[in-house]
């Protein structure tokens, strides 16, 4: 029993010190502590985390680690530690930092002039630039969210445009959840595609170019009717496989709509209830 125990338990801390996993007693401390403060090697918490997402932008999460960061910023990697205690929470730190850049204050979102739905589609377009802006966001694996300062700023702003529209409060995240989805998958969706034009050497036009000949000669269009129609009038739209930046928009759209209606639905109920 003891064996299987402490298994688990080493397990655990490997993975903690490879920086798979953060250790939230040390997040939390760190995401809302200040980071102004610098140690005896003069360095700081920010000064750490600024390198690490240019590190980061430049040449992708995989890129940042701490004995890069240490010769980035001529410093021993001990005296990073000194200050982060490992990749986990410095990812933690980079993502909410960059959250601290989306909007100029809470309310950003609501001031939208046109109602919830232009301060969703703002919410949307801020999200997608971000992605644009730091694609190592996408490379992030977690399926728990960074609970820092700003990151609970960005949840708070984004929420407000849908406050007293008559959703409850799990409609409302669920809202939330369902459009910042879609904003990530468009975004991953152009992230491969960049990826893949870069690792091909070809653009999309000149794969399409390609490709489009060839399929026309093995792919029996009699067998295939509405994919071969559907899948031409596409291509020739793209010039390419598909369009992520169209794939957004055009959800996004989908999204409101369905949105637009929910809220159609619970004005009704609570008019049948007054009634």
């Amino acid at each position: 029993m003891k064996k299987t125990r402490a298994k688990p338990a080493r397990e655990r801390a490997a993975r903690e010190r490879e920086g798979r996993v953060a250790d939230p007693a040390r997040s939390l401390a760190l995401l809302w502590g200040s980071h102004g403060k610098p140690g005896r090697s003069g360095l700081t918490v920010r000064a750490i985390v600024e390198a690490a997402i240019a590190l980061a932008d430049a040449s992708g999460l995989d890129a940042v680690s701490m004995r890069q960061l240490a010769d980035v910023l001529q410093v021993g990697t001990m005296s990073l530690y000194t200050h982060v205690p490992g990749k986990a929470e410095l990812t933690e730190l980079m993502v909410d930092t960059v959250y601290g850049h989306l909007y100029d204050d809470v309310d950003a979102p609501s001031r939208r002039p046109g109602g919830w739905r232009a301060s969703l589609e703002y919410v949307a377009t801020r999200n997608w630039d971000l992605y644009q802006r730091h694609p190592w966001l996408l490379e992030i694996v977690s399926a728990r969210p960074v609970l820092g300062p700003n990151a609970s700023l960005k949840y708070e702003a984004e929420l407000r445009p849908l406050d007293r529209l008559g959703l409850t409060d799990m409609e409302m995240d669920s809202v939330l959840t369902l459009l910042l989805t879609h904003v990530e998958g468009a975004a991953r969706a152009l992230s491969n595609a960049r990826r893949t034009r870069q690792e091909s050497g070809m653009s999309d036009v000149e794969w399409w170019v390609a490709t489009a000949p060839l399929l026309d000669k093995v792919m029996d269009a009699r067998r295939f009717p509405v994919a071969a129609r559907v899948g031409q009038s596409a291509g020739q739209a793209y010039q390419g496989a598909s369009s992520p930046e169209h794939a957004f928009r055009f959800g996004l759209e989908r999204i409101l709509d369905a949105i637009a209606l929910l809220i159609s639905e619970r004005d009704e109920r609570r008019g049948a209830g007054r009634a």
